[in-house]
């Protein structure tokens, strides 16, 4: 089992940034890769980005490539998504995910609870 707990969610006018945090626990973290997903009010959810255990490898949706940044830190079990210029359509509830295998599809084994960003215009 691997519980995750997302944070940093909030209210920011467009153009400003964020920083949202996964903590994770339960399971070997270092070996697990870490996706961000993402779902707006009366829509599917989607994917926003994706790192490797290792970190060495990520993957964006093309919406917020160039904006956005996820890393990692395996020492605190912990991952990030930096996103910065954000705009209204941002405007969802995040979503952290943990599983075996890194991938762009909703297909990962543990999700934490969501935490809300909503971006002004």
């Amino acid at each position: 089992q691997v519980q995750l707990v997302e944070s940093g969610g909030g209210l920011v006018q467009a153009g400003g940034s964020l920083r949202l945090s996964c903590a994770a626990s339960g399971r070997t973290f270092s070996r697990t890769a870490m996706g961000w997903f993402r779902q707006a009010p009366g829509k599917r959810r989607e994917f926003v980005a994706a790192i490797s255990w290792s970190g060495g490898n990520t993957y964006y949706a093309d919406s917020v490539k160039g904006r956005f940044t996820i890393s990692r830190d395996n020492a605190k079990n912990t991952v990030y998504l930096q996103m910065n210029s954000l705009k209204a359509e941002d405007t969802a509830v995040y979503y952290c995910a943990a599983g075996t295998i890194v991938t762009v599809d909703p297909q990962y084994d543990y999700w934490g609870q969501g935490t809300q960003v909503t971006v002004s215009s």
